[in-house]
């Protein structure tokens, strides 16, 4: 990641199906992507990006045997680039996919990513897991769709090496039990090449799931908040060195200062998973539920504390 570009793809996923804005007859077609059916009654889980910049009564919904549907968006969440989106009078025949535990994943555990790449819809590629709590920002360049600057994204993914290719975002990446486990939502590549170089990567469907549930619930998703500002850093470590988040200042009355978290305290791992920088720290405090438990492994005066933290 620090020597190329991260960029975000649409993208298309029976429970796979895919988008398309506008009228394929009058009006020309703006943007593909894909998406998981999480529900019997319409609700549909995909990327924010996916969907971003929809007019209204121009999103349509391709399922996998090639019926149409018209529908509309539930609600989106720019934070973490998820949004839900409903059919509208959908079939009874809906056929939701089954959820995995992404917490339960290993590197080199096979997967499975389904989508609409360049187009070419239902379209599966296989690989493995190469890689757990990534830590991927994205968000600095335009919407695929011709929006404005979308909002910075902080995740640790699920890399993979499975190909994912523009019109991939918002499908499914699935085990081998075909239990969900990411959204796939951005690629690694080089700067002359924007397509696949076998470095994928997923939102985990545990945080996924969080984020949809809210969404579905009421339009909009709430994030745990730890009242910190941060920088990358690095502390002692008895007679080694560690890289991790620095706190450069913690907000009065929040969650860190009530927890005795201090100014020059380095955060190196949350909930005995190692952090090493502060985009690391910020994908992970996010991806908690508000009012969870947490605690953080922090080096102070060359000393390693645990400090519990109850989030906001």
């Amino acid at each position: 990641i620090n020597t190329s570009k991260t960029t975000r793809h649409p993208s298309s996923s029976d429970p796979w199906f895919r988008f398309f804005f506008g009228d394929q007859g009058s009006v020309p077609q703006a943007g593909l992507g894909s998406g998981v059916i999480i529900s019997a009654d319409g609700f549909i889980l995909t990327n924010n990006h996916v969907v971003d910049g929809a007019q209204e009564g121009t999103l349509k919904v391709t399922l996998s045997d090639g019926r149409t549907y018209a529908a509309t968006i539930a609600g989106t969440d720019p934070s973490t680039d998820l949004a839900v989106v409903t059919i509208t009078d959908p079939p009874a025949d809906l056929k939701p996919i089954a959820i995995g535990d992404s917490g339960a994943l290993k590197v080199g555990d096979p997967v499975m990513a389904v989508g609409n790449p360049l187009g070419l819809a239902s379209t599966v590629t296989t690989g493995i897991v190469s890689a757990l709590n990534r830590p991927v920002t994205t968000g600095d360049e335009q919407s695929q769709f011709g929006g404005s600057a979308a909002e910075p994204v902080y995740t640790n993914a699920v890399q993979t090496s499975a190909a994912i290719n523009p019109g991939n975002s918002g499908g499914a990446l699935v085990n081998a039990d075909g239990q969900l486990i990411g959204i796939n939502s951005s690629i690694a590549s080089t700067g002359s090449n924007g397509g696949n170089i076998g470095i994928g990567f997923a939102i985990p469907v545990n945080e996924a799931k969080i984020v949809a549930d809210q969404l579905i619930a009421s339009g909009k998703a709430e994030h745990a908040f730890l009242g910190v500002n941060l920088r990358d850093g690095e502390g002692k470590d008895g007679t080694a060195t560690r890289a991790g988040a620095l706190i450069a200042s913690v907000s009065p009355a929040t969650p860190a200062a009530k927890a005795g978290l201090q100014e020059g305290d380095i955060v190196i791992g949350i909930k005995g998973v190692t952090v090493e920088s502060m985009d690391s720290l910020i994908a992970h405090i996010r991806a908690e539920k508000v009012g969870s438990e947490v605690t953080l492994t922090v080096l102070r005066d060359g000393a390693k504390q645990e400090i519990p933290v109850i989030l906001a």
